[in-house]
Order: structure tokens, then sequence, then C-alpha cells
């Protein structure tokens, strides 16, 4: 069962609803698991038009369900194991504004990865793009990231679409890798993380994390490390510094590898799967990126001062 994914560009709350009240409808009619993931004040206006199909349709306010992507993808992920046997049909709206530039690019790569997430569930998504309020840029990755459209009363495959692994490259290639000369470095030596832990929780408690997300970031350099001893090439170190709102730790060993744009992305089935470890660190810290070439490979990880909300 393969999935449909379709952007839908839309003017104006009259417009947004006359597309979306269908199409719930439809996935109703069809005995699917329905889902609303909007903004308001679109979420209010459907459950008043559709108040008489009481609790058969889930819904969620787009500002809580989106605020990290790859929690997102597990909870959507969630939501499509448990209404099995049942297929889903989701209207599934992202939110935006609030991002920094980096925080925009994972939730672009984000729209681009439920192609490969969601690829054999036979689940329906619509995500609605309002043409009038959003940036070109927002309007333009939305092409690239949908393999279907819906715009102007026609439905069209999408002729700008871009295969999820060339994307996520492209995303990849956007990153700054640069490092400021301030930088802290410890070298990683040895099976004794222990050391390298107290280092990192001290560094969280000096810069101001709280408890939880702290923890996270010990346990996230932890897991890295331990897998840079196993796999990588020495030197191996930690780097931390701290970069506006964000404290940033990287680890680096003079290996060679070569990962997928994908990788640590997907959700695996379960712990014993491959990609379990990178997966977890994902949801363990705000932002993690790969950097892998002729000068090694590298992990970095940010966390923002800020109370953890998940």
């Amino acid at each position: 069962m393969t999935l449909e994914h379709r952007a839908l560009l839309y003017k104006g709350t009259d417009e947004f609803l006359s597309f979306t009240v269908p199409y719930l409808e439809a996935g109703l009619e069809e005995d699917q698991a329905v889902v609303a993931v909007v903004r308001e004040p679109h979420l209010s206006a459907l459950r008043d038009i559709l108040a008489g199909h009481g609790a058969a349709i889930r819904y969620f306010d787009s500002a809580e369900f989106y605020r990290h992507p790859v929690h997102t993808l597990r909870d959507y992920q969630t939501i499509v194991a448990t209404s099995l046997p049942r297929t889903v049909c989701a209207l599934a709206e992202p939110v935006w504004d609030g991002w920094d530039e980096r925080q925009r690019l994972e939730w672009i790569r984000y729209e681009s990865l439920i192609n490969v997430v969601f690829a054999g569930s036979g689940a329906r998504a619509l995500c609605p793009y309002d043409s009038g309020e959003l940036s070109p840029h927002v309007l333009d990755v939305a092409l690239r990231t949908h393999p279907l459209l819906l715009s102007d009363g026609r439905n069209d495959v999408n002729d700008e679409y871009i295969d999820p692994a060339t994307f996520g490259a492209g995303c990849d290639r956007a990153r700054r890798t640069d490092r400021p000369d301030a930088a802290e470095y410890v070298t990683i030596e040895g099976a004794d993380l222990h050391g390298l832990r107290a280092f990192v929780a001290e560094r969280a408690l000096t810069h101001g994390l709280a408890r939880q997300p702290a923890q996270n970031l010990v346990t996230a350099v932890n897991e890295v490390a331990a897998n840079a001893l196993q796999h990588g090439i020495p030197p191996m170190g930690l780097w931390t510094w701290r970069d506006g709102d964000d404290l940033v730790c990287e680890i680096g060993d003079n290996g060679f590898w070569q990962p997928s744009p994908l990788t640590g992305f997907i959700p695996p089935d379960s712990a014993l799967q491959r990609g379990f470890g990178l997966w977890t660190v994902r949801l363990l810290v705000d932002l993690m990126e790969l950097r892998a070439g002729w000068d090694g490979t590298f992990v970095r990880l940010r966390v923002r001062r800020r109370p953890v909300s998940y």
C-alpha cells in the first residue's frame, strides 16, 4: 500500500475549508482513521463544521504537535501503528513561524522524510500551505517535498518533487561546519567514558541547561562517543562551545564514513535494528548534524538553554 502525500496550496479560510472538509469526510466514508493536525483558527473551524461526526475525527493543534521533527515523525508513526488494520487519513499542517534557519531546514527535511517513513503505510496525507502568508522559499520547498499537488482546484502529479535522499543531501550541504577557536576540547580515549560524561555534565551546568536537557545531552554524547570508539579511527575527541542560546557538543574521529542523508531519521522497528542509536540521539537533543569527509567524521549535537518541552 503506497502513501499519498499531497501539498494543498490555498489562500484564506474559505478556500482551506472548501478542500479540507470534503477530504476528512472522504476518509470517514472509506473507514480510515482520520486525524486533523491543524493551526488555529482553522482547527476550531473544522471542529465546529464537523461536530456531527463526534469523536470519529481526532484533532491536534499544530502548535503542540510540531515541536521537534523527529518527535513528530515518531508520533505520526504511533498513530499509524495503533490505527491498524485501518489506514490513516491525515490533514497535516506544519508550523513555519518561530524557527531559526537551522530549525526550519530540519522541518523542510521532515516533509521530505514523510515519503520514506510512511511509504508502505497506505496512508493519505494532505499538507496545507497558505500561499498568501508563507514565504516563497517555504512554498518552493513544499513543491520539492510532496509528490502530489492540489492547487487551483487541480489534483496533479508534482513534477518538481525530488527524491528524499537527494533532497536530504542538499540539506546537508547547506549547513555551516565552522567551529570557533575558543571551543573547549577533550580527548576521548579508552572504553571508560565516565570522565567524558562528567565533563559534559559540568559544562551543561555552567551554561545553564535545565536538569532534563542536561541529562539528555550527556546520554547523547555518551552514545555517539561509544559509537566512535567502536567504529571510528583515532584520534577522537569532543569539542564544546556556546552558540547563542545553544550549547554545542561535537564528537569527531579520523575515520571516513559515508552516511546516507537519511541516517538516524528513519524510526527503527526495534532497539535491535541498525540505526537505533543515532535515531535515539536525535530524540534526545534539539538538533543532530552529521558531517563526514576526507578530514574525518563529526557528529554535532545542539541543545537549547530552555526547559525541555516533550
